[in-house]
Parts: C-alpha cells; structure tokens; sequence
C-alpha cells in the first residue's frame, strides 16, 4: 500500500510525529510500540484520523522493509540466489538461521511487527474519537476501522509464517508490552486472522474516492482523486487474496480457490490488469508504483521520491545490482545473483522464446533475451528485473531506491489459483489457466497429458520463474514439499518446526514466556 502522505497545515499535529517515523532516507527505524501517542487530545480531530491511519501503513512497511527482511524471509531460504560474498546470506539460503550473524538477529527479531500491531489495535479503540468532528463520518470511520483490522491480519499472517507460534493480543494496553505475553498456537491466530479478514472485506471498496452510488464510502477519500489511490489502500479484492494465502497455507484448498475466484472474477473493479513483460521490468513501470494508470500492485507497499521516500534499505536492488555495461553503480558485484545452470535450467529452451530471458531463433546467431538479467555474458549475471534507482530516472551511480515492495498481484493470484485448482483435482482447469499465463510470456501451453505431481510441479516452476526476487520462493518451496509429499528429509524438518525461524535471543531474554523453537536449540 502507498505509504499515504498529506499535504501539511498546522491541525496535522500527529502527522508530525508520522512524518518522523516514516522518514527513511538512509535512516535505520527502531520504533517500540509505546512510541504512538494514545492520549485523549490526539483521537478527536478529522486530521488525528487521517495522521492514524496514515501511519499503520508506515510501520507495516517498516516491519516488512527493515533489514531487507521480505527477502530475507522469503527469497533467499534454499532458493535460486547465491550469495557471492557475504557470509550472512549465505547462512541464510542454507538454512543455518542460528548462525552469530547481527543480520540474522535483526530480523528474527519480531519488535517492528508489533509496533504495527499495537499501532493497530490503538487505532481500532481510539479512532471513534475522530466522530466529534462532524467532517469525520461515520462512512470514514468504518472504512478507517477496516483497513485497520486488515493490516492487522495481514500482519499476524505474516509473522505465522515466519515463526509459527506467536504472542497474540488485540488490546493496545497488553501490545505496550509484548515482553509480558506468551505465544498462541499459530492455527488459533490465522483462524482470527481469517475470521478478520472476512469480517471486514466486504466494508472495504474496490477503489478509493469512486463514485459510489449507495455512499458507503466516501467519495473523495481524505480530499484525494480516485488515482491519487492506485496501488493505495488494503481494497476489498486485497483482502480477499489475503484470505486466499491464508487459506494455501493452511493446505485448505476449497477456501483458496473460492478467494482466487473473487479476485479472477472482479479484478478490473479495481482497475488491476496483467503486467506485460515491458511493465513488469520498467523503471517507471509495476514495481515503480505511482498514481494514475498503474494499477497493478493488488497489494504493495511504495517508496515514492516525489514524497522523499528514496531509501537504500528495503529493496532487493541493494541485494542484486552492480556496476555492468548499462548500469554505472560503485557496486562492482552483487550481494546475491542467480547463476547461469539455474537460469538455464529455469528457462529452458523447449519451453518457448521465454520474455524474461530466452533465445529467439528467428536470428543467426539466435538472439539473446535477457530482460531479468543483465551481464549474463559475464562470470556473475545481475538479476536487473526490478530496478528503480533514483525514481527510476537514470541507472544511478548512487545506490538509492524506490521500487515498491510488492506482495501480490494478478499474475501472482491467479498461480496460486491454479495450484488449488491442481491440488484439488480440478486439473483441466488449472491447466486451462496455467497455460494461459504462460502464453502472456511467450511460452507453449502445458502439455494435456501434464497431471498430478507433475502438473502441481509445472505450477510452481512457472512461480519461480514469474515471481523471481519477490519475496516468494521459500514460503512456494513449503507449499510445493507439502503437497508432493514425496520429502522425507523435508517432513521432519518441518515436522520438527525448521520452517519457521529462530526467536532472536534479545526477545527470548525479555519474555521468560516464550521458549525457543525446538528446532533451532
């Protein structure tokens, strides 16, 4: 979601406060969750509404974006990339999470996900307040209310899949102090999450500010434009795909696939569309992010320079660009890349003349498509398929970013729509489906004869290759072992909790609560 920013007069006194713990323009962000103000004065005004809502969204972003967490979490565990000089990562992509790295702690550490959390909580108690100003509706405040609570879902969802068993609270009073709770079976906390989700799903809109004729919502949200909002708020379809992983990860395949069939059904209310290969990897293109005509983050997170959101942390560009023959950086050689067997291997030729990188034969000596890749040539191939340097104005010599965090969109929605349509024996359906996102890429369709773990295999190879660098890899790798069921090494893992993440040792030594995943003792 945009990181939503206003236009400053002197009664966004709490928008101050926002402004400073959104700014990140090589800023490091450490924020307890006691730092929101939760007194009286501060819930009571139109402009303490837009300011709370305004700043969930800032610290959601902070708790995914700190450390490069997304594809730390995400990306990197026994994934495709390679670490080329950093001892951190590599621990990371083989599994050793309980490696003595600072980075390793750093993002087993959960604290920014709580003050999300609390933030939310906060808000959802507090923001009735807002109604003794009369330009504060009602309409405003449960639409305030639900994004609320969808956050809040989302990020209990989130950190599930991290570490499993988590502390769990809805009240702001208990979230001051995270140190004092213990954790709650992680089925009981994505059974509210999705008890949330549905709650409120049908309170949010497809877009915001659009003329809506039953005025349920408001029609000039917060006095911005139906554009000003692309790619913006949770919307009615985002909490829908939220529902839909929730329910993948459970294995619960009848809810997924109906949750995938509202977002297939419904997307152009929302002004989504496929991504071409050309948006997809542009520098002004989906990962930019931006108002008007690009509409295509179902749900995302966005770093826009014309707000001063230009950061280093927080974008897998920090990870993957280096100085080659297109792009003038310091950065002589990535942090992580993908190395040529894999890109081969992942884009074979019998496949088809693959957009994202490939071989056309119509030349001699066939022509080269290297749209992911930059240098490929070369010994160390830089994975360039997002790349916003600057505001996406110039390759940039400085490494300074915007590209949005983008945690689903079309093309990603429908995959996982075909791997509940494949999981539950619908495979002419998934195949239907499978072939014709394929055919966006110019790939052949999936062979009719392609059926049970073969087909679910087909399914997840087109996500590693779709998705690459967006934080999916890992949690497709526990989806994918689960439904084979053909690991034996991988069931005891998980069996014994090696999914998830280590609890770092700084939270463990504040909560005599908790105890460490027996995993990683």
């Amino acid at each position: 979601m945009k990181t939503l920013y206003m236009k400053w007069d002197r009664g966004y006194c709490l928008g101050v406060l926002f402004m400073i713990l959104l700014a990140s323009c090589n800023k490091k962000l450490d924020i307890p969750a006691t730092s929101i103000a939760d007194e009286e004065g501060h819930w009571s005004t139109y402009e303490n509404a837009r300011s709370g809502i305004i700043g969930l969204y800032g610290l959601t972003r902070t708790a995914l974006a700190q450390n490069n967490a997304h594809w730390v979490y995400g990306e990197l565990r026994q994934g495709d990339f390679k670490a080329l000089q950093r001892s951190d990562l590599k621990a990371v992509i083989d599994n050793k999470l309980n490696a003595g790295y600072p980075l390793l702690q750093q993002v087993a550490n959960w604290r920014h996900f709580y003050a999300a959390i609390n933030a939310c909580n906060l808000f959802i108690e507090r923001a009735s307040g807002c109604l003794a100003d009369i330009r504060y509706t009602e309409a405003y405040y449960n639409l305030d209310v639900a994004q609320a609570r969808a956050l809040r879902a989302f990020l209990y969802f989130y950190m599930v899949r991290i570490w499993g068993d988590i502390p769990f609270t809805t009240s702001s009073g208990e979230g001051s102090n995270f140190q004092a709770l213990p954790s709650t079976d992680k089925n009981a906390v994505l059974t509210f999450a999705t008890s949330e989700l549905k709650e409120v799903a049908g309170k949010l809109p497809f877009l915001y500010s659009a003329i809506d004729p039953d005025q349920i919502f408001p029609s000039n949200y917060y006095r911005e434009s139906v554009d000003y909002w692309a790619n913006a708020p949770i919307t009615r379809l985002a909490a829908y795909a939220m529902l839909a992983h929730i329910a993948a990860w459970q294995g619960n395949y009848i809810d997924a696939a109906i949750y995938t069939e509202v977002v297939a059904n419904n997307y152009t209310k929302s002004n989504l569309d496929y991504a071409t290969i050309n948006t997809l990897v542009s520098p002004t293109g989906l990962f930019a992010g931006g108002t008007g005509s690009n509409y295509r983050q179902l749900i995302g997170f966005n770093f826009t320079k014309e707000r001063g959101e230009t950061t280093v942390d927080g974008h897998i560009e920090n990870l993957t660009l280096a100085n080659t023959n297109t792009f003038y950086m310091s950065k002589k050689l990535p942090d992580i890349y993908v190395d040529k067997p894999t890109i081969s291997d992942l884009f074979a030729a019998n496949e088809g003349n693959d957009d994202r990188f490939g071989y056309d034969n119509q030349y001699t000596p066939a022509l080269l498509y290297t749209t992911y890749f930059e240098n490929y040539n070369a010994e160390i191939p830089v994975f360039k398929k997002v790349r916003i340097v600057d505001g996406g104005v110039n390759t940039g010599q400085f490494a300074v970013f915007n590209s949005s965090l983008v945690f689903t969109r079309l093309e990603e929605i429908l995959l996982l729509r075909a791997e509940a349509l494949a999981a539950l024996g619908r495979e002419s359906d998934a195949r239907t489906l499978l072939s014709s996102l394929r055919g966006r890429r110019s790939l052949v369709s999936v062979s009719p004869l392609s059926s049970g773990n073969n087909l679910i295999k087909e399914i997840f190879r087109e996500r590693r290759r779709e998705l690459m660098g967006e934080g999916w890899r890992w949690y497709d790798i526990v989806r994918e072992k689960r439904l084979l069921n053909d690991d034996p090494e991988f069931n005891a893992m998980s069996q014994g909790g090696g999914i998830y993440w280590p609890i770092a040792q700084d939270i463990l030594a504040k909560n005599s609560l908790l105890k460490q995943n027996n995993y990683w003792k």
